[in-house]
């Protein structure tokens, strides 16, 4: 019989460790919880029986969470490490990855970040001490971008892929630079997201290192599986009338002043892609309902079928369209005035259904 994975949880608020206990066990592989109130207790706790998960909080009496942290990597340098806190104070996160943590975690509060945290606490769970490198070893390069850029971390990832190797610096949730085999900047990027399958480490962060990339990492991830695209499937005037072509999801995302592309099947029915987005399932619930409510207005009101909504921010517009069986959201960037914003989601609807 396997046996459960133990996680050990040290925070000196009762409510937090009867929380988050719960949280946990929810997860897939069942996890045993066991919870002290202090680090002396956890250091005791973790020389008297293997755990493979420690879950730490920074500020607790006579020893707090780094001093904790930072004996446990000392004593069990195969045992998986997380912060988790209410702290907002980007010292500590440097201190906490530069001790050698695996995961720095704000206590999540949104229904999503309560997921992403769960997720990244299966995958530690899911990888067996010794057989590789700290960090989320299940998910993809990008999940993990968006996972280190959404929790504001500073950090570097070191990926490699058979000889190849490369470097992605991270500084407060954006990406910095990269480089690999004599490339830097983006163009060390899209070479590193061309890889397919590879291992991942974390390495504290360099605070100090030169910005060679500026843009914001959804609009950066967004162009990089563009560039990807457009190499598996480039232009030719002369290719042949059955060339494959580019699928409708990236036709969209090649669009001018694209961030974000969401797309849901009708309601009942499964399946939504994704570019760019951050927390798609919650576009494509948003998406799909703002355009149902609104149609069914449309109706009472006599005015005709819906075709499409636009709503614009402060940081993104957004198209809202029906396409076919498909309700397609995507965000523009804010500097479209909102005419642009109703034509070109005119375009990408047009786009999706040829």
């Amino acid at each position: 019989m396997k046996q459960r994975p133990k996680i050990l949880l040290a925070d000196d608020e009762p409510d937090v460790l009867e929380m988050y206990r719960e949280l946990l066990s929810q997860l897939p592989s069942q996890p045993e919880i066991h919870t002290t109130n202090s680090g002396a207790k956890a250091l005791a706790l973790l020389e008297s029986e293997p755990f493979r998960v420690f879950i730490c909080d920074l500020k607790m009496p006579k020893m707090d969470g780094l001093q904790v942290l930072a004996a446990v990597r000392r004593r069990f340098p195969q045992l998986r490490t997380v912060v988790l806190t209410s702290v907002v104070d980007e010292q500590y996160r440097s201190r906490a990855y530069a001790i050698g943590v695996d995961m720095y975690w704000q206590k999540p509060g949104a229904e999503q970040e309560i997921k992403l945290f769960l997720d990244c606490m299966e995958s530690l769970l899911g990888h067996e001490p010794g057989t590789g490198f700290r960090g989320v070893q299940s998910k993809s390069l990008v999940d993990i971008l968006q996972l280190e850029c959404l929790a504001q971390s500073s950090v570097v990832l070191r990926i490699t892929n058979g000889p190849l190797s490369g470097r992605i610096w991270i500084t407060g949730g954006e990406v910095v630079d990269a480089e690999t085999d004599g490339l830097e900047g983006e163009e060390a990027f899209v070479r590193i997201l061309s890889w397919k399958s590879g291992s991942f480490e974390t390495l504290p962060a360099e605070p100090g290192r030169k910005r060679t990339i500026f843009k914001p990492y959804n609009a950066l991830l967004l162009e990089t599986a563009q560039a990807l695209d457009e190499s598996r499937h480039p232009a030719d005037e002369a290719a042949p009338a059955n060339a494959v072509k580019p699928t409708p999801i990236a036709a969209v995302a090649q669009l001018e002043d694209v961030e974000f592309v969401v797309a849901a099947r009708a309601a009942g029915t499964p399946g939504i892609e994704s570019r760019g987005a951050e927390n798609p399932e919650a576009k494509a619930r948003w998406a799909q309902a703002a355009l149902e409510r609104f149609g069914g207005l449309g109706d009472q009101l006599a005015a005709g079928p819906l075709q499409q909504l636009e709503a614009l921010g402060l940081q993104c517009h957004v198209g809202l369209a029906r396409a076919g069986d498909t309700h397609l959201a995507v965000g523009w960037r804010v500097r479209l005035p909102a005419e642009a914003v109703a034509e070109r989601t005119r375009k990408a609807a047009a786009l999706w259904q040829l």
